[in-house]
């Protein structure tokens, strides 16, 4: 999986290519944890994401427990089909902001 993330003020971009599976799950959420200190505005871009699986629900889910803790906000955007489905049938559409 390739992750690109930039950083501007308070606000991170996110955009992930690829599989988001059991092995680069651990990879994506050092890589965040390592930079979401004092980031209020997190926007995943899942525009060249092809696969996710529950570690990387996991991953997701926490993020958005972080921004919450901060009263921030997640925006994840450019959702394909598969993973709307995903997000569909586990109820992360209901916790989750999709645009």
């Amino acid at each position: 999986m390739k992750v690109d993330i930039s950083v501007n003020g308070n606000e991170m971009q996110v955009q992930l290519e690829g599989r988001l599976d059991t092995i680069t799950a651990p990879q994506l959420e050092s890589e965040l944890n390592a930079k979401l200190d004092g980031i209020t505005g997190l926007t995943l871009d899942f525009a060249e994401l092809l696969y996710i699986s529950s570690a990387g629900l996991r991953v997701i889910l926490s993020c958005q427990k972080k921004m919450n803790a901060v009263s921030g906000t997640m925006i994840i955007k450019n959702v394909n089909t598969m993973i709307m489905d995903i997000f569909e049938a586990t109820g992360f559409i209901d916790i989750l902001t999709i645009e």
